[in-house]
C-alpha cells in the first residue's frame, strides 16, 4: 500500500500540476472573457484597455484584421447620406393651351397623392376599399350592357356609385371619390405622342422660345426615358418619334436652361449657379431642370446601347455646373458614372471618367473625397477575380485613380497612407499566424493591384512632392510580400514585387537593390532542362501557378525572359553610375554559375549574352572612373558623372535593354493574340451550346426560345425591343 501511494505520489507530482495548470488558465481565460461582456457598456472602457494592451506589450494592430476589406480606409467615411429626398419623379404640369395636347391630369393625380396622405389610416382603408369596389362596378357596366341600363332606371344606386349617399361624411371623403373619377379618366384617356406633335413642339421651341411646348418636351422625354421600365400612362408612337424627343432634348436642353438664365458657357462657375437660386428666373426654371436631369440619370441606369450612353454623358458633362443646386442629384451621377466607367470599356469608360474628374475638379471641397472613394471601391471589386482577362481595363482604371488623387497630392496622401498601413497589418497579421486565409487574402488581385495602384501614385507625385514616408511604407510592404512568397508557385508575384521595386527606383532615383531576388530564380530547382512544352504561360494574368506547369519547358523560359527583363531594367538605372562595377559583381557571378549549369543552349544564349553586355558596361564605367580626379566625397561630382553620355544614349547597354524591351512587347502581344483566340473559341462552344439547347427546346416553350432568339437590345430588363437612336 506504500509503494502504491509512492507510485501515485509520484505520477501526481509529474502530471498533475499541468492539469491544474491548464485548469488554472482556462479559469482565468473565463472569467476575463465573462468579465469583458460585463463591463461592455463601462464608460471609458476602451481607452483603458488600449493603455493596458500597450503597457503589456500586446501588438492589438494585427488582432482584427482577418475580415476587413482592403477598400474600408475609403468607405467609411462615405455614405449614401445624400439620398434623394426631394419629391418624387413625376411628370410636368403642362398648359392646356399648348397644341396637340390632351388635359393633364397629372397634377391631379398628385394633389390626390397628398391628400391619401393626409387622411388617417383607417379612413384611408376605407376610401381604397371604395375605389376598388367602384373599379369593378364601372367594369361591370362595361362588359354587360344590361346592367348599365338597370343602373340608369334606379338613379338611387346610380346616385350612391357617384358618391351622393355619403353626403353625412366629411369634404374628403368627396374629394378622395372625385380624384378616383379623375385617376380614371386619365388611364382611360393616355397621351400618345406622335410624330407630328413632337416636331411641332421642336419647332415652338426654336423659334419661339415657348415654355409650354418645351415642358411638352420634358414630358415626353421623360416617357422616353422610362421606355420599358414601368407602365406608363403616355406613350410614343414609334422609334422615330422616340429618337426624336431624346435627341432633341439632350441637344437643346443647356442651351435653353442658360438662355433662360443668362449665362454663358465659358466663364460660368459653382458660385454663379448658387447665386441665382434664390432669383426667380432660377425659381422658374427649376422644376425644367430637375426633371431634366431625373430623366436623364434614369436613362443611364436602364439603356445598355453605348451610342446612347456616349451622347447623353456627354450632355449632362456640358450642363454639369447645374449640379451645384441639387447635390443628392450629383450623388446619383457619381454613383452611376463611377458604375460606367469601370464596368464599360473603350470611350464610354473615358467618357465617364471625364465626369467624375471634372466633378472632382469643380466641387473640390465637397466631392473630391467622395471621387476618389467611390472610383477605389469600383476598381477593387474589378479586382476580386481570381485571373485578370482584361489587363488593359484594369491599367485605364489604375491610372484614372491616379489622375484624380494627383488633383490633390496632399489630401490624397493621407488616404494614401492609411491605405499602405492597412496592407501592412494584413501582411504583418499572415506573418505571425500563417494561416491559410491570410495567405490567400496577401496573394490576391486584389491586395496586388491595392499595391500597385500606390506604387503608381508614387511614382507619378514624388519627384513635385514630399512623399518619402510613403515610399519607405511601400517599399517595406512590397520587400514583405516579396519573402513570404517564395516558392516556385509564387514566381509571378514575385516578379511583380521586382517590377514594383524597379518604378519606384526609377521614379523617385533611390538606389533599392532587387538583383538578390531576381538572382534567386536562377537558383530554384524547377528551372532546368527537361519536362515537356507545356501551354502558354503569361506571369502578368496569373499571381499563383498550378503544380503541373512547374516543370515544363513554357515555364522554364518564361522564368527566364522575366528575370532578365527586370534584372535589365534595374542595370539600365545605372549603368551610368559611377558605382556600376561594385553592383554587378555578384550577379555577374551568380550569373556565370547559371550558364556553366543548365545545358539548354536556348537559354545558354540568352544569359551569355546578357554576361556580355555587362561585363562591357562594367569595362566602360570603369575606364571613364579611372580618369577622374575627384574623390568619393565630392557627392556633386559623383552624380554628374557620364551625364553627358546619359543624356546621349549611345552606350552599348542601353541599346541592349531597348531591344529586351522591343522583344518583351512581341511576347506579350503574341500572348494577347493567344488569349483572345482562347476566348473567342469558348464563345463559339458557349454559342453552339446555346442552339443546341434551343434545338432541343423548340417543342417545348416556343415562347421561351424566340425571346432566346430576340434577345434584349436596348433597356436592362426590358422585354421589348429599344429603338437606337440616329446619329445627328
Amino acid at each position: 500500500m506504500g509503494k502504491l501511494g509512492k507510485k501515485a505520489r509520484k505520477f501526481a507530482k509529474k502530471n498533475l500540476q499541468s492539469v491544474l495548470r491548464q485548469r488554472r488558465k482556462n479559469k482565468a481565460f473565463l472569467s476575463k472573457k465573462k468579465s469583458f461582456s460585463r463591463d461592455d457598456q463601462r464608460p471609458g472602457k476602451d481607452k483603458l484597455d488600449d493603455t493596458l494592451d500597450h503597457s503589456k506589450g500586446r501588438n492589438t494592430d494585427v488582432e482584427d484584421v482577418g475580415d476587413t476589406s482592403l477598400d474600408a480606409v475609403f468607405t467609411k467615411d462615405d455614405s449614401d447620406m445624400f439620398a434623394d429626398i426631394s419629391d418624387s419623379d413625376g411628370y410636368l404640369s403642362e398648359d392646356s393651351s399648348c397644341p396637340h395636347v390632351v388635359g393633364s391630369e397629372i397634377g391631379k393625380s398628385l394633389e390626390g397623392n397628398k391628400l391619401f396622405s393626409s387622411l388617417s389610416t383607417q379612413n384611408e382603408k376605407i376610401y381604397k376599399d371604395l375605389a376598388m369596389q367602384k373599379k369593378k362596378l364601372n367594369r361591370l357596366r362595361k362588359k354587360d350592357p344590361e346592367f348599365s341600363k338597370f343602373l340608369k332606371n334606379y338613379k338611387g344606386i346610380e346616385n350612391s356609385q357617384n358618391g351622393n349617399m355619403y353626403s353625412d361624411e366629411d369634404e374628403e371623403s368627396k374629394k378622395v371619390i372625385h380624384l378616383v373619377d379623375n385617376n380614371e379618366a386619365a388611364e382611360d384617356k393616355g397621351k400618345l405622342f406622335t410624330s407630328s406633335a413632337i416636331n411641332l413642339w421642336c419647332q415652338l421651341v426654336k423659334e419661339e422660345h415657348s415654355s409650354s411646348a418645351f415642358v411638352c418636351l420634358l414630358n415626353a422625354y421623360r416617357a422616353a426615358c422610362h421606355y420599358g421600365a414601368e407602365s406608363l400612362v403616355h406613350q410614343i408612337q414609334n422609334s422615330e418619334t422616340f429618337c426624336s424627343i431624346l435627341m432633341f432634348v439632350l441637344s437643346e436642353a443647356d442651351d435653353i436652361f442658360r438662355r433662360q438664365l443668362q449665362i454663358s458657357l465659358v466663364n460660368c462657375k459653382k458660385e454663379t449657379i448658387l447665386e441665382l437660386q434664390n432669383t426667380s428666373k432660377w425659381q422658374t426654371i427649376k422644376p425644367f431642370v430637375k426633371s431634366y436631369f431625373r430623366s436623364t440619370l434614369f436613362l443611364l441606369d436602364q439603356v445598355a446601347d453605348s451610342d446612347i450612353l456616349n451622347f447623353a454623358l456627354n450632355r449632362l458633362r456640358a450642363s454639369l455646373i447645374f449640379f451645384a443646386v441639387f447635390p443628392s442629384l450629383l450623388h446619383r451621377l457619381i454613383k452611376t458614372t463611377v458604375h460606367l466607367w469601370a464596368t464599360g470599356g473603350g470611350i464610354l469608360s473615358s467618357t465617364s471618367f471625364q465626369i467624375i474628374r471634372d466633378v472632382a475638379v469643380l466641387f473640390s471641397v465637397d466631392y473630391f473625397d467622395t471621387c476618389i472613394a467611390k472610383t477605389f471601391v469600383a476598381y477593387m471589386a474589378q479586382s476580386r477575380v481570381s485571373k485578370i482577362l482584361n489587363n488593359r481595363h484594369l491599367l485605364f482604371l489604375a491610372n484614372c485613380i491616379v489622375e484624380i488623387c494627383s488633383l490633390d497630392v496632399q489630401n490624397s496622401s493621407r488616404k494614401v497612407l492609411d491605405s499602405i498601413s492597412q496592407l501592412s497589418r494584413i501582411l504583418r497579421w499572415g506573418l505571425q499566424t500563417k494561416k491559410k486565409e491570410v495567405l490567400k487574402k496577401i496573394c490576391s488581385w486584389e491586395y496586388a493591384n491595392c499595391i500597385d495602384l500606390w506604387v503608381r501614385f508614387i511614382s507619378v507625385n514624388i519627384q513635385d512632392h514630399d512623399l518619402q514616408p510613403l515610399l519607405f511604407r511601400i517599399i517595406q510592404l512590397i520587400n514583405g510580400v516579396a519573402c513570404m512568397f517564395t516558392g516556385s508557385r509564387y514566381l509571378p508575384l514575385r516578379f511583380k514585387c521586382i517590377q514594383w521595386l524597379n518604378n519606384l527606383s526609377t521614379s523617385s532615383g533611390i538606389f533599392i537593390p532587387v538583383a538578390s531576388y531576381v538572382l534567386d530564380v536562377l537558383e530554384i530547382d524547377n528551372v532546368k532542362e527537361g519536362g515537356k512544352l507545356g501551354n502558354a504561360l503569361d506571369f502578368s494574368t496569373v499571381l499563383r501557378l498550378p503544380k503541373s506547369c512547374l516543370k515544363s519547358k513554357t515555364f522554364q523560359e518564361e522564368c527566364l525572359s522575366s528575370a532578365i527583363e527586370q534584372l535589365s531594367f534595374h542595370f539600365s538605372q545605372w549603368s551610368y553610375h559611377i558605382s556600376f562595377p561594385e553592383l554587378a559583381t555578384i550577379p555577374l557571378f551568380y550569373l556565370r554559375k547559371f550558364h556553366d549549369r543548365t545545358s539548354a543552349e536556348s537559354l545558354r544564349r540568352t544569359v551569355k549574352r546578357l554576361i556580355d553586355q555587362i561585363e562591357q558596361n562594367v569595362n566602360f564605367v570603369q575606364k571613364r572612373r579611372d580618369e577622374v580626379v575627384f574623390s568619393p566625397k565630392d557627392h556633386q561630382s559623383v552624380e554628374t558623372f557620364l551625364q553627358l553620355e546619359k543624356s546621349g544614349k549611345n552606350a552599348s547597354f542601353t541599346q541592349y535593354y531597348q531591344s529586351i524591351l522591343e522583344r518583351a512587347a512581341l511576347r506579350s502581344l503574341y500572348k494577347e493574340n493567344i488569349s483572345s483566340l482562347k476566348q473567342k473559341k469558348s464563345k463559339r462552344k458557349r454559342g453552339q451550346l446555346i442552339e443546341n439547347s434551343r434545338d432541343e427546346g423548340s417543342g417545348a416553350d416556343p415562347a421561351l426560345n424566340a425571346a432566346a432568339a430576340n434577345g434584349t437590345a436596348g433597356f436592362k430588363g426590358n422585354e421589348r425591343r429599344t429603338p437606337k437612336v440616329k446619329r445627328m
